[in-house]
């Protein structure tokens, strides 16, 4: 590979007043390494610093359920300052970074909390469920409807200003993979009968109001989001006219907003385990609507896969989550040429090995 292989990947490209050296994100990766950041979770980051845009990891609002007991969180002033020297470390190495702001809702477990129901919107639990952490196949808890989701739209603007004092570069919310706000949108998790639920104006009403928020202390430039219209995660999906219909209105109410990017996951099957989500034409069906902010994809990309949908302007930018993992110069290596390296030990995607949590996460080399 050389960089004349990946000339669209590597065109700047304007992100509101934030200009990106190429247009390569760095995914947002639950690693499992710290809820209060440190500076071993800042040289990770910084290694990576070489994406035109660095995304956190998702990023806790409160003090969930969730089966990563170690997903770090900007609930409080300790988190804040853990988080500061991340993005320090990055803006030092000359890159940027966005905070991917997260609660995962009936997605959380009860045996991971004290015995206490995860929120979500209806009390519907969802069908399946896996936990690293748990023994057997206990499924999903069955969740507590909240009363006011007014209450859940405060905590998720109350972190988007945690992550303006932190130093981040802007936010992005995470609508996504069936948690929190995935669970408000999709009728099937949804049956409230107030101004949250029923028709998708409703429905749509909750991630609009977190949007808005965000927008009031950033600016609509620096506020992103991650949706995944083609379900199949956590027990989510709509058909697939459902689904059109749902996420196509979203996407026109947020791109009205004149957003920095909106991030649309394609459907691939790591985030389909059960063969419950619909395939959509992402470029197809939801490119023609974004005509204010940047269109950035991610599902499972190859590098010239990725280049090839942005010369051909399905896309604006492009998204890769795991060959960041085993490459932190994933960048430099493409732009130089040099094989990507494979992740050599599945175990330390989540987990400490040896009580040493920066195997898998930080000594990962550079290529020669």
């Amino acid at each position: 590979m050389s960089k004349a292989l990946f000339p669209a990947l590597f065109k700047p490209v304007q992100l509101g007043d934030l200009q990106l050296k190429n247009r390569i994100i760095m995914a947002s990766m639950t690693r499992n390494r710290n809820i209060y950041p440190t500076e071993m979770n800042a040289e990770y980051y910084a290694q990576r610093a070489g994406a035109g845009l660095v995304l956190s990891e998702g990023t806790l609002i409160e003090p969930q359920g969730t089966e990563w007991p170690e997903a770090p969180g900007i609930w409080n002033s300790k988190q804040i300052e853990g988080w500061k020297k991340v993005t320090k470390a990055v803006h030092n190495a000359g890159g940027l970074i966005w905070a991917q702001l997260w609660h995962l809702g009936r997605a959380a477990h009860v045996l991971h909390n004290c015995g206490v129901p995860p929120p979500a919107p209806s009390a519907i639990a969802a069908n399946g469920g896996k936990f690293r952490l748990l023994n057997g196949t206990p499924g999903y808890s069955v969740p507590e409807a909240i009363e006011d989701p007014q209450d859940y739209v405060k905590l998720y603007i109350q972190a988007a200003e945690n992550a303006k004092a932190a130093g981040f570069d802007g936010v992005e919310l995470h609508a996504a993979n069936g948690y929190l706000v995935t669970q408000f949108l999709e009728q099937h998790s949804n049956k409230r009968t107030d101004n949250y639920g029923g028709s998708i104006e409703n429905r749509i009403r909750f991630a609009l109001e977190i949007i808005d928020g965000f927008i009031k202390i950033w600016g609509a430039s620096r506020v992103g989001i991650k949706l995944s219209p083609s379900g199949g995660y956590n027990d989510m999906g709509e058909k697939y006219d459902d689904a059109v219909a749902l996420y196509s209105q979203l996407i026109k109410e947020l791109d009205s907003r004149k957003l920095g990017y909106i991030q649309v996951m394609r459907h691939f099957q790591f985030f389909d385990p059960t063969g419950r989500g619909t395939p959509i034409n992402i470029d197809e069906v939801f490119r023609p609507l974004i005509k204010n902010s940047l269109f950035i994809v991610n599902g499972d990309f190859s590098p010239e896969e990725g280049e090839k949908w942005v010369e051909e302007g399905k896309a604006d930018a492009v998204a890769f989550a795991r060959p960041y993992i085993s490459n932190p110069d994933f960048v430099e290596r493409l732009q130089h040429g040099k094989e990507l390296s494979a992740i050599t030990d599945m175990r330390t995607l989540y987990l400490a090995v040896d009580n040493d949590k920066s195997k898998g996460y930080t000594d990962y080399p550079r290529a020669t």
